[in-house]
């Protein structure tokens, strides 16, 4: 009888990708406001092109790598361009995990997209296993403090808007992993990317020493790593089963609140762990179609 097929390859891949962006978008707090949003996303896509250029000229030359849909890349460029930023300004204006809790919103957005857009199914361990992992997160959002300070519109506004953002181009991840190359992919968002954020990084900008100029660059290839673990999680599973992946973000947050700051999780925090947890494996569970 041949073995039981999971998509448990692409809910790792997906959370290898929820881990390492969780860092890149924790940068701007890390630096305590010496970098803008549009400033440090620039600087990274320049740090991720120097990463690429050398990949494609290796591997034959920028030739094989056009694409048929430039236009769904450029869409998908400004919806992931304009997550980050929002997200990576909320994340400096607002607490990381305010920010992050909001931003959670993306998880069920994204399942309702892939549905209604892509017309996957959502049996009922599925669903299960979506609405437990997103409990588990709300949990874990409310007991790192989340909202006890009261909200402030535009970070909100901010967060809300990236989440949103990141539900339509996880559609079109979907869409485009499964017809390009992972390079292909990565190619085109990072060139779009810096040709839209040039004019807003430049008024963004702020002088950077030569330390902090490497710092910000050095994200690229973290980026670029991110970027591959995303295509190649959205590629092997359905969008409803990947995205809601991303409440482990929440988890990473407290995590890194915790490496950072000093921040112990309380008993809480380890119940809405657990419980994402749980989420995660059930996904593991559902029979790949």
């Amino acid at each position: 009888m041949p073995p039981r097929l999971t998509y448990l390859p692409a809910i790792l891949w997906a959370l290898a990708s929820t881990a390492i962006w969780t860092l890149i978008f924790a940068a701007v707090k890390a630096s305590g406001g010496a970098v803008g949003a549009f400033q440090l996303t620039f600087l990274r896509g320049i740090g991720s092109l120097a990463v690429l250029v050398p990949m494609a000229l290796a591997t034959g030359g920028f030739g094989q790598y056009q694409s048929r849909q430039p236009w769904a890349h450029l869409a998908r460029t400004l919806c992931g361009s304009g997550a980050a930023v929002a997200i990576t300004w909320a994340s400096a204006e607002m607490p990381i995990v305010d920010a992050t809790a909001i931003a959670m919103l993306y998880g069920p957005l994204a399942v309702v997209l892939g549905v209604v857009v892509l017309a996957e199914r959502v049996g009922p361990l599925h669903g299960l296993a979506v609405a437990v992992s997103l409990a588990g997160a709300l949990v874990v959002a409310l007991a790192q403090g989340a909202f006890s300070g009261g909200l402030v519109l535009a970070p909100v506004l901010a967060s809300l808007g990236g989440a949103l953002l990141m539900a339509v181009e996880g559609v079109l991840i979907r869409v485009l992993g499964q017809r390009d190359r992972a390079l292909t992919v990565m190619l085109y968002v990072t060139v779009l990317g810096l040709m839209v954020l040039a004019v807003p990084a430049v008024l963004d900008w702020q002088p950077l020493g030569p330390l902090g100029l490497l710092a910000c660059l050095a994200l690229g290839p973290f980026a670029v790593l991110g970027q591959y673990c995303t295509i190649r999680g959205y590629r092997a599973a359905p969008l409803s089963v990947v995205a809601p992946v991303d409440n482990a973000w929440l988890v990473f947050a407290a995590v890194l609140g915790f490496l950072a700051f000093g921040e112990v999780p309380g008993p809480m925090t380890v119940l809405g762990a657990a419980l994402i947890i749980a989420g995660g494996v059930a996904l593991t569970r559902v029979k790949a179609r």
